[in-house]
């Protein structure tokens, strides 16, 4: 069993001041697979007077010298990414071919947009035209706190610490006590690759010891929080009191509105996106819209494919779907499958209780309910598993009001032949995000919503000025400008 009980501050691995032992228990087989300390608010005072501390001469390096921290945190990764898949299989349950294919390599693919973004900013750049002298300046913003998940744990600390640090910040990351070991292993990127002491910290801890005292804490500049819309609330109430910038990532509710005239694979397609990661994604298409056409043989292809996916153990090679994260969400998923029968919908494929073959592991049979109305639970909350929601529409108008009907506005889904359609339903629907006919977004796109599912833009250009103030300046002395060239 791993024992991990130390925090990363200001450049080395130090022991809690008052120890308080955590279980991460193995999702696939109940067991506990490490412990970990979580950390106190004394705890996180250190890390941030280690940041604070750290910031002026970090905030004053050159960017190219920041540029190649990064770059040398890159060369850390590729020399030990099979650690990293294996920690997150381990403490999460993502497939080890899943963690190794796509939950690990999100850390070198964020990076690498963010570094062809950071090459195009102008740190100090000219007004316009209309005012010679007037410049407006691009500078770090100071300490942030980040505050990370445990669904893709190394996707939101890539999204967080890479470009604070591109940015000049230095940052103290509060990772998920649930998927701590990742977040430890890129402490370990960061120590490697020679970070000045203090850029980066790393406490585990809860929401409400280390979280809480982040949100607050007067020498924090910034918080940047993935995770539900409940927290994020309560983040927003806690930095209020001392104004600090809040960027949220939060919660979804995806619709995926497929036209009788879409491609022959947009359901399974569908519904394959939907069980990846075992439904554990903020950007999940979990409520299908069908054109009533084609609702009825849509509902029996989506069974046929939620039947065809195979479960199994995270530590086994495979495409299967691997179990939820833990007890708590196993039981929440449980309730929200009983809540869809209870409230009539048609269970189609999947259901109640351990999938056949399994005696204990927090495994989840994939599931699909037909004939959904607007208003049922299942169809208004984010269960955050693999159940997907089925919901007929009439036209074009009918599919915009039901997908816009929801308190969420993060990633929704479009799936037709006919490009008009496609155009004006992507502007139509009321979301940060709209991925159509199956193309994901572009590199440096931004990831963040509207409405519950919060304000942040993550990636590229967009999520390294989140990190960023705007100083704006006039007076300046263009004949300095052209002696420096």
């Amino acid at each position: 069993m791993i024992e991990r009980r130390e925090f990363y501050i200001n450049g080395q691995w130090v022991a809690p001041l008052a120890p308080r032992d955590c279980a991460v228990i193995d999702p696939s087989t109940e067991d506990t697979c490490a412990i970990i300390s979580l950390g106190s608010a004394a705890d996180a005072d250190r890390a941030v007077a280690a940041a604070r501390a750290a910031f002026p001469a970090w905030a004053a390096t050159p960017p190219a010298e920041r540029r190649a921290a990064v770059v040398r945190i890159l060369e850390q990764y590729e020399a030990r990414k099979e650690d990293l898949a294996r920690a997150i299989s381990l403490e999460m349950g993502s497939p080890i071919d899943h963690a190794r294919g796509s939950q690990a390599p999100c850390l070198p693919w964020h990076a690498n947009n963010f570094l062809t973004a950071f090459d195009q900013i102008e740190w100090v750049r000219p007004l316009g035209p209309h005012a010679p002298n007037d410049r407006i300046a691009l500078e770090p913003i100071g300490v942030v706190g980040l505050i990370t998940p445990w669904n893709w744990p190394m996707n939101q600390i890539a999204l967080k610490a890479i470009p604070a640090i591109l940015a000049g910040c230095t940052c103290v990351l509060k990772p998920s006590e649930e998927s701590p070991l990742n977040a430890m292993i890129f402490a370990e990127f960061c120590h490697d690759a020679g970070l000045p002491p203090g850029v980066f910290n790393l406490v585990n801890g809860d929401g409400a010891g280390v979280g809480a005292r982040l949100s607050a804490h007067p020498d924090v500049e910034m918080i940047s929080f993935t995770g539900s819309t409940r927290a994020g609330r309560a983040i927003s109430v806690a930095a209020a009191e001392t104004l600090k910038r809040v960027t949220l990532e939060l919660g979804g509710k995806g619709a995926n509105v497929i036209f009788a005239d879409a491609d022959a694979r947009a359901v399974e397609r569908g519904v394959r996106h939907m069980m990846d990661n075992t439904g554990q994604s903020c950007n999940a298409p979990s409520r299908m819209l069908i054109e009533r056409p084609f609702y009825d043989r849509a509902v029996q292809i989506a069974a046929e494919v939620a039947a065809s996916i195979k479960v199994g153990s995270a530590h086994e090679a495979g495409p299967h779907m691997g179990p939820v994260v833990n007890k708590r969400q196993w039981d929440q998923i449980q309730g929200y499958i009983q809540k869809g029968i209870d409230e009539g919908a048609r269970l189609v494929a999947g259901g109640l209780g351990l999938p056949e073959g399994f005696n204990k592991g927090y495994y989840i049979r994939p599931t699909v309910f037909a004939d959904v109305t607007p208003g049922m639970t299942i169809e208004r909350e984010e269960i955050f598993g693999p159940v997907l929601c089925m919901i007929p529409f009439d036209s074009e108008a009918d599919a915009i009001q039901i997908a816009n009907d929801t308190p969420y506005g993060l990633c929704n889904y479009v799936q037709t032949q006919d490009g008009a359609k496609r155009n004006r339903m992507a502007l139509a629907l009321k979301a940060g995000m709209v991925q159509m006919n199956g193309k994901s977004r572009g590199a440096g796109s931004p990831f963040g919503g509207v409405k519950q599912s919060g304000r942040a833009r993550e990636g590229g250009i967009w999520g390294l000025e989140e990190f960023l103030e705007v100083k704006a300046i006039s007076g300046w002395d263009s004949a300095q400008d052209m002696a420096a060239e």
